[in-house]
């Protein structure tokens, strides 16, 4: 009997003693609980172009090209590529060893589906798509573009960082229309999706894919190789700031992605956790006509609104600390290479004056103004009841109608008239990797009907972007924005309600993550 027990007691202590003896790796089961901006219940990042789709699609996704940090296209599932003399064809290789989160190699095939799906929904594919002539896998590791005329934005147009982003599936569920979400969430990136812990809008859960080969380059920006930091990552939604910034400080949680500016100050002095920002101005607040339907059908009352509105009173509302926002009426955001305030009104001093006149020439008969306001996401609370008052104030007649931010994203497809379903207004905030530039800036739309919500209609815009977009000649470009940022003025195609600089909380799990203007889950 005693000869059994010290069995038993030498069995229990070696199995005490051998994880110390297990190489590094296989003891490192790092788990974490993180609270993004929104809920998550739309997983089809084709679908919406909701920042929380996008940031779930980073997880399990990887793209051709990407970003780097100094904003310019890397290769990523590309291994080589080459351009012909015209500069017509496009003939790109894929990494050797690529694999889906089922074990399926990555094939040419798929990738060919997956931008094809992607170009019928994104302002950028939607560019790419109207100047090619053909898309082909000619093997299973290479595909070939072929363009009707020089498109000197290819690369960065598959390194798209922001909102729908050229993700690469498999060709099966690639082939779902881009109007119906796909119901397989399988892609080859770092992390895969573990569809049986869904809850929608309350958890989702990630798990390291092992198969998956980072590039040898280091990470930078969202290039370089992705290596995951975590082998496990639990999506947890609250929808309270102060409730969110109390777990992280007692360990409840390890990571807040948007941590308001009046809550900063607990976190700033907080034991073991870091306060950064995603960078200067990583943000703006946008707002958004629609302009099938009256009122802002009419140019003269679109003025009118543009008139009446202060970038100062939104950015104090919602943001209220001068050190974070930035008054910026640069189109492309005041972070583009690009940005000029150029032919903006006086964006901190309104013209009311002017503004009543706009809408008494423009024959405004008191049609109803239905503005989206979201309420679950607290980044928006004040941004609605500001326009509200604001446009009011001149004479409009207003009503806000209130309701959670994926059924404002559902409502703002809507082109009905206000008294069936229809809207007036949306506002929005926007990363600048989106506003930068004046093809991806889905504000600077002219296609009419089949384009962003809003549905601005401009033929020169339209000629301008195009022209942007063929050019590689950087001072051609710089002349073409500046005229971009003028006429956008001139159309009121968009209103830019000034920039702000996002932050995020997190504890030491978190050190090595890779700096990016979106939370991106592996290391440096």
């Amino acid at each position: 009997m005693k000869i059994v027990k010290l069995h038993a007691v030498a069995l229990w202590c070696a199995a005490l003693i051998a994880p110390a003896l297990m190489p590094a790796a296989a003891q490192a089961q790092t788990k974490a609980r993180i609270v993004m901006h929104a809920p998550l219940r739309v997983l089809d990042p084709i679908l919406t172009p909701a920042y929380i789709t996008r940031n779930h699609g980073y997880l399990i996704y990887d793209t051709l090209f990407a970003m780097d940090a100094h904003s310019h296209p890397q290769p990523q599932m590309v291994d080589t590529w080459k351009v012909s003399d015209d500069k017509l064809t496009y003939t790109f290789t894929l990494r050797a060893g690529l694999k889906f989160h089922d074990g399926a190699p990555v094939t040419a095939d798929d990738v060919v589906a997956s931008l094809q799906r992607w170009e019928a929904v994104d302002t950028v594919g939607g560019r790419l798509k109207a100047v090619t002539e053909t898309l082909t896998a000619t093997d299973a590791n290479t595909f070939v573009l072929k363009l009707k005329q020089p498109f000197g934005l290819v690369l960065d147009a598959l390194a798209r960082q922001s909102s729908v982003v050229p993700f690469i599936m498999p060709k099966r569920i690639a082939q779902t229309p881009p109007t119906k979400a796909i119901t397989e969430y399988i892609g080859s990136g770092p992390y895969k999706f573990v569809a049986a812990d869904f809850q929608p809008g309350v958890k989702a859960t990630y798990v390291k894919f092992t198969d998956y080969v980072p590039r040898k380059e280091s990470a930078s920006g969202f290039a370089g190789g992705k290596v995951a930091i975590l082998d496990r990552i639990e999506l947890i939604n609250i929808p309270d700031a102060q409730t969110a910034v109390n777990a992280l400080r007692n360990g409840e949680i390890d990571f807040v992605e948007d941590v308001p500016p009046d809550l900063m100050p607990q976190l700033q002095d907080a034991k073991g956790i870091t306060l950064k920002s995603f960078g200067k101005n990583s943000m703006m607040f946008t707002l958004r006509m629609n302009w099938l339907q009256p009122p802002f059908d009419n140019l003269k009352v679109r003025q009118a609104a543009l008139a009446a509105l202060n970038q100062t009173d939104y950015l104090e509302a919602q943001i209220g600390d001068a050190k974070v926002y930035q008054l910026c009426g640069a189109v492309l955001s005041c972070v583009s290479p690009y940005a000029s305030e150029e032919g903006a009104p006086q964006i901190n001093t309104p013209d009311l004056k002017h503004a009543r006149q706009l809408l008494k020439d423009s024959g405004y008969k008191g049609e109803k103004v239905v503005i989206l306001h979201a309420t679950d996401l607290p980044i928006f609370t004040n941004i609605a009841p500001v326009t509200a008052e604001a446009l009011r104030g001149i004479g409009m007649n207003v009503e806000v109608q209130s309701m959670d931010f994926t059924t404002l994203l559902a409502r703002r497809t809507k082109k009905d008239p206000v008294e069936q379903g229809g809207w007036s207004i949306f506002q929005s905030n926007m990363t600048s990797l989106e506003l930068m530039s004046p093809v991806g800036n889905p504000n600077l739309d002219g296609g009419g009907e089949k384009g962003y919500p809003g549905w601005t209609r401009d033929d020169v815009m339209e000629d301008l972007c195009n022209r942007f977009a063929a050019t590689s000649d950087e001072a051609e470009r710089k002349k073409l924005a500046l005229e971009i940022q003028r006429r956008a003025y001139a159309q009121v195609m968009y209103v830019p309600l000034g920039g702000y600089s996002k932050f995020k909380g997190y504890d030491a799990k978190f050190a090595n993550m890779v700096d990016a203007p979106i939370p991106l889950f592996w290391s440096k």
